[in-house]
């Protein structure tokens, strides 16, 4: 469980934080394997008989002071008396997991309805978009394919199709054989029957180890539905041409349904795939993308704030009766035509899913991401909840869960990988702030009960009977953190401590937030205001700013670039950054509405270091394939021709590209060979990424190279207006001074 705040010493009252300007609030990334210094937690059992505060709810912990028969909780204060049992065990503290450290990770106890399903074994459906075209069904066929492979012994597997009828497959006879339903058109019926009579679960999900050649077979067989196979009821277009025919909303919420009966007792989690080639047009659920087409700007609207928000509550809805079904749908949409993500994004993101999109299937890395995301290990049905000391509380919660419906600061995560990020605001719970003793500083603490699969091998590893072979068990665990942190008296001690990766993660949360709510613009807007405000206030702070005689005039230059504390040095080229990132760029700059939604959920997910290279790239350059030159470079073609190096390696985390400059030694070899130092480093990082990034090559003077300038920011106007005669990052922070002068007078 890693976490980082973006401060490492906490603001002493309200006073400071406000006078500071920099976000208070922390990442939790609960499901990594180690903190963020690389310490993996104490393992220990018994998690449920951990002492709690009868006051607050909190875990005992390292920070509180047990006496023989007592302990103060560290969070409220409060004496709370121990067990007879837990005063026996810390009689032992060497052998108590939550005596050696703050970070732990305890077994539970199986409860009644959990201990029927310790044997349930892992469920995953594809759901494959058959209205589409044939280059469309060889990239989902390639992706099932990696995904058979990466699945574990005993899961069991079902293949499932939609176009304007719903197909279930039976691959454990001999040959393999489809079964239609029709779907109806109009948006508010539904299936005429229910699939369980169609086809029993048990005969559906299939057990990958003895049925992988038949569901090869059946994938082999998969074609796109052709004009002349619907019928002519099922909406006739032009001559004969047929308008949409993709009935995925009617598709989900039936194959939920079918999964959720045997949820509890079958299964324990059953994840969803779903492969779509467009927009759902066709019974209910169906999108109208006309609202895509529309010319807002002669109406006077904002594209960016009418394309934003979903047009119907049907996928929302639908997150909420896969949750309750047990159910994580994960979302590939492979299309270049709009399919109003805007609006579908509520199934995957609400259920514990992730949304994938690709623009095309040439070079699509689909089945990599696949791969990647079956063969990694994964939590399910985890609560996640946070508790601070008396003085303060958390404001806003961001990131890919469900909030509980009762309890406040709970949240439900129905699947979650070791990258899976969240982010929490802070706030005082009063005026007076926290106390200046050194025996009462500010507590973070954050608890995470989560359920995980454990294959056949491990079990038979600790000396089980042989009858548990080949049976998958439940473990639910308890993993907890108890973070202490110092507190600044005032601005400069504010300021040494600020960490400009979380302050990253929790800016771009709070700007996604804006501009689904209040536009791009907006989002924009808050962005600028608030560099501006963190520049006047570290002026202030430093006392850099000298007034003429008692008038208001300020006669000293305006320090932009933070040159007296090296902690907020990066901020103003990464607000720059996240300006001309697509998060933020208008709509006539070309940015697809889908694309804009997939790069919200891609990184309001991410852990900070992650989203810092996504915004910002990590420029390095290479002497030859073997010898690093300079570890970072900023994106500015200056930087490029200055350092006169022949080799370029440019991380963008979705997007890796090695770029030999025109003037590079002939005699390189290109590509770089692949037991160089360049392809270790490419290699590494391609392993480390939760995503598969694309991998580019490009020789300076022969290729095309725009996909590498783009990335060269520094020299780009801030508002996309083109190149203008002023240099952008520098006019960037000219306008900042300008603006801040504004601002303090």
């Amino acid at each position: 469980m890693a976490v980082r705040a973006t401060v490492s010493r906490f603001p002493i009252d309200s006073d400071v934080q406000e006078a500071s300007g920099v976000p208070w609030g922390i990442t939790v990334t609960p499901f990594a394997a180690k903190d963020e210094n690389g310490q993996a937690p104490v393992y220990g059992s018994d998690g449920h008989l951990l002492p709690r505060c009868e006051n607050c709810y909190a875990y005992f912990n390292t920070y509180c002071e047990p006496d023989q028969w007592a302990w103060n909780c560290s969070l409220c204060g409060t004496l709370n008396g121990l067990p007879s049992q837990a005063i026996a065990r810390y009689s032992h503290p060497q052998s108590c997991a939550e005596m050696m450290s703050s970070f732990i990770d305890l077994e539970l106890p199986l409860e009644g309805s959990e201990e029927e399903m310790l044997h349930a074994r892992p469920v995953y459906v594809a759901a494959v978009d058959l209205s589409s075209s044939e280059e469309f069904l060889e990239l989902t066929k390639s992706a099932l394919q990696a995904a058979l492979e990466a699945l574990a012994p005993g899961s069991l597997f079902g293949l499932a199709t939609f176009s304007h009828k719903l197909g279930l497959y039976d691959v454990q006879g001999p040959i393999p054989v489809v079964k239609n339903v029709f779907i109806p058109q109009d948006t508010e019926g539904s299936l005429p029957i229910e699939l369980e009579d169609v086809m029993p679960l048990l005969q559906f999900l299939a057990p990958v180890d003895t049925c992988k050649d038949r569901i090869t077979s059946a994938l082999e067989a998969l074609r796109p539905t052709t004009s002349w196979e619907r019928t002519p009821g099922a909406g006739q277009g032009l001559d004969g041409v047929l308008m949409g025919g993709r009935g995925f909303g009617v598709a989900m919420e039936a194959l939920c349904n079918y999964l959720g009966s045997e949820y509890g007792n079958t299964f324990a989690l059953a994840r969803v795939f779903a492969f779509l080639s467009g927009p759902p047009d066709y019974g209910p659920g169906q999108l109208d993308t006309r609202r895509y087409g529309e010319q807002y700007a002669s109406k006077g609207e904002d594209a960016d704030r009418a394309l934003l928000p979903e047009q119907t509550p049907f996928y929302k809805d639908l997150a909420a009766v896969a949750v309750q079904a047990g159910v994580c749908v994960d979302i590939f949409a492979v299309t270049n035509e709009y399919t109003d993500l805007a609006s579908l994004k509520f199934l995957s993101i609400e259920s514990g899913g992730s949304l994938f999109l690709y623009s095309n299937t040439d070079d699509s890395t689909l089945p990599q991401d696949m791969y990647r995301m079956l063969s990694r290990p994964y939590a399910f049905n985890c609560v996640l909840r946070l508790r601070t000391s008396t003085e303060f509380k958390p404001g806003h919660s961001y990131g890919h869960f469900f909030p509980d419906p009762q309890y406040e600061n709970v949240q439900h995560i129905i699947c979650c990988d070791s990258y899976a990020t969240y982010a929490y605001d802070f706030d005082f719970a009063n005026d007076v702030g926290f106390s200046r003793h050194a025996s009462e500083q500010p507590v973070v603490q954050i608890a995470f009960q989560y359920t995980v699969v454990v294959p056949p091998e491990e079990l038979s590893g600790s000396g089980l009977v042989s009858s548990s072979r080949g049976k998958h068990s439940l473990k639910r665990r308890l993993r907890i953190r108890t973070l202490q942190f110092g507190t600044a008296q005032n601005l400069n001690e504010l300021y040494d401590g600020v960490d400009p990766e979380a302050v990253l993660s929790l800016l771009v949360h709070k700007v996604i937030l804006a501009s689904l709510e209040q536009g791009v613009r907006e989002g924009r807007m808050l962005l600028h205001d608030w560099l501006v405000i963190l520049t006047a206030q570290y002026n202030e702070a430093f006392k850099l700013l000298q007034y003429k005689n008692g008038s208001s005039s300020i006669t000293a230059q305006i320090d932009v670039a933070f040159s007296q504390c090296p902690q907020l040095q990066p901020l103003p080229r990464l607000v720059f950054a996240l300006l001309r990132n697509p998060l933020l760029r208008f709509h006539e700059e070309g940015v697809h509405p889908d694309y804009r939604i997939y790069v919200q959920c891609l990184f309001s997910a991410l852990e900070p270091s992650s989203l810092d290279r996504a915004i910002y790239p990590v420029l390095t350059s290479y002497s030859t394939p073997d010898k690093q030159a300079y570890p970072r470079h900023s994106l500015s073609r200056a930087a490029l021709i200055t350092s006169g190096s022949p080799i370029f390696f440019l991380d963008a985390f979705t997007t890796l590209i090695v770029f030999y400059s025109s003037t590079a030694d002939p005699s390189l070899p290109f590509p770089p060979p692949q037991d160089c130092l360049l392809r270790s480093t490419i290699n590494k990082l391609k392993q480390e990424r939760c995503i598969t990034p694309k991998l580019i090559f490009i020789r300076g003077g022969q290729d095309d190279a725009s996909a590498f300038e783009n990335y060269l920011i520094e020299e780009q106007d801030v508002d996309g207006s083109g190149l203008t005669s002023v240099m952008g990052f520098v006019s960037f922070l000219e306008d900042i001074t300008q603006s801040v002068l504004e601002y303090m007078k």
